[in-house]
């Protein structure tokens, strides 16, 4: 399931590297060797302890716990402004201070946990540890607006070809970065069961729609961006700058119902077919972590035009990329109930994006459209170009026509009631620590209808 299209190699020094990414310190936390989260990555999230009530805590992943980052604010182990930040129930305000300080904290939780001369002593901060296993994993921050982009090209060839075979790809696509507004308020944290949505439907033979629970559910695998500080109303973000402006990357999980997208979506795109929920991963690793893992931008093929001026920058060309590997899996009702493993799907790789995510937000605030610190934008589905790493059941089955079997003998062409879907990604390059995003889950519940 790898993918064998080339990208540019680079030099992970060409990009800001400091002693936080040294692969030979360790926490004096526990890490198992395999862990998405050693002392290298610190991602941050909100959680709250299994069954107390707490409108959520700000905490940062180590091995299979999480630091407690409220706490520690509150015990003087965080220092200026992110201190009060930390003790915010999302991380909007840490968002909205900038990308100095979000270093500042990565260098002081790096200094809490590094086993080689800590900055406090750690019996001390042992009591702001929290098992992962007991802990509700929260949405990480209060998401003002979401917007949802369609930046892989292998994707959009794919699925257009399954609906406009002589033309799959249209013309405005390789000038300008396509995207749609989706809904925030059904944003859902992880793990959050996802109810079949109801709609109108129309099949090829019928003369007119039926309403009902869709018969096409089907997952969509996404990187979502974090925006951190934001601009004013009316004034745009150039793409050198872009990156300033990006706090860190979340899994998605687009869930969509094609049945209804496919009757809905003309003149207007996405509506129903789309907002009924849109799952976040736990995680939301930084930029400052990813820095060992950046990549070159996307190899145009020749032919291909040059992005417009405004969206051309020599470094983001050079390293906007992210060499991140993406995989789903599956497990049914019938495989849990039979304690079978999940079945892997798909794997593929955030390289496969016709777009930077600088390219992205640069676009998103070309306009004037004032970004704010929460904000959210999505990559769309993260596909490739073999077979095995499309990011989506309608581009795996070919809308259906390719079912796939199970473990169990169970054939699906798309989601079915009770099917769980996990995505998990991570990033791995010789002389660098292995870091990872954890897991994006989601099972889904028959329709209220």
């Amino acid at each position: 399931m790898s993918n064998p299209r080339p990208h540019a190699e680079r030099n992970p020094a060409d990009r800001p590297l400091d002693h936080t990414h040294d692969a030979a310190l360790a926490a004096w936390v526990e890490v198992a060797p395999a862990s998405d989260f050693p002392l290298q990555n610190l991602p941050l999230g909100v959680f709250r302890r299994r069954g107390s009530a707490d409108a959520g805590r700000i905490g940062a992943a180590i091995g299979a716990d999480i630091l407690d980052l409220s706490l520690c604010a509150e015990q003087g182990w965080l220092q200026g402004q992110v201190a009060a930040a930390c003790r915010a129930p999302t991380l909007n305000a840490l968002l909205g201070l900038g990308r100095v300080a979000w270093g500042s904290l990565r260098s002081q939780l790096h200094a809490l946990l590094r086993a080689t001369h800590p900055s406090h002593d750690p019996a001390a901060v042992r009591v702001a540890l929290v098992p992962q296993r007991d802990a509700d994993m929260l949405l990480p921050a209060t998401v003002g607006d979401y917007t949802d982009f369609y930046a892989s090209v292998y994707h959009a060839t794919n699925v257009g070809r399954l609906f406009r075979p002589d033309n799959p790809l249209l013309p405005n696509y390789k000038y300008v970065p396509i995207g749609y507004h989706g809904r925030a308020s059904s944003l859902v944290a992880n793990a959050s069961p996802v109810r079949r949505p109801q709609g109108q439907t129309k099949a090829p033979q019928d003369d007119a729609p039926t309403f009902g629970p869709s018969r096409s559910l089907d997952y969509e695998l996404e990187m979502g961006a974090f925006v951190g500080s934001g601009n004013p109303l009316g004034q745009s973000i150039p793409l050198a700058e872009a990156e300033q402006h990006i706090f860190g990357l979340c899994l998605v999980n687009d869930w969509s119902a094609r049945d209804i997208q496919s009757w809905e979506y003309q003149p207007l795109g996405p509506f129903l077919a789309k907002n009924f929920a849109t799952t976040l991963g736990p995680w939301v690793v930084t930029l400052d972590a990813l820095a060992p893992f950046r990549a070159a931008a996307f190899l145009r093929p020749e032919g291909d035009p040059a992005p417009l001026p405004y969206l051309w920058d020599a470094d983001d060309q050079a390293h906007g990329g992210f060499d991140v590997t993406l995989e789903v899996l599956i497990a049914s009702q019938r495989m849990r109930d039979a304690d079978h493993a999940p079945f892997t799907l798909s794997r593929g790789n955030l390289q496969d994006l016709y777009w930077t995510l600088g390219q992205l937000l640069t676009h998103h605030a070309s306009n004037g459209c004032n970004l704010q610190p929460g904000d959210l934008f999505a990559s769309g589905t993260i596909s490739g170009a073999e077979p095995g790493s499309r990011g989506c059941l309608l581009e795996l089955t070919t809308r259906g026509a390719e079912p796939i079997t199970l473990p169990t003998g169970e054939v699906r062409r798309f989601l079915a009631d009770g099917d769980e879907v996990i995505f998990r990604a991570w990033c791995e390059r010789p002389g660098f620590a292995r870091i990872g995003w954890g897991e994006c889950r989601g099972v889904v519940l028959p329709s209220a209808g």
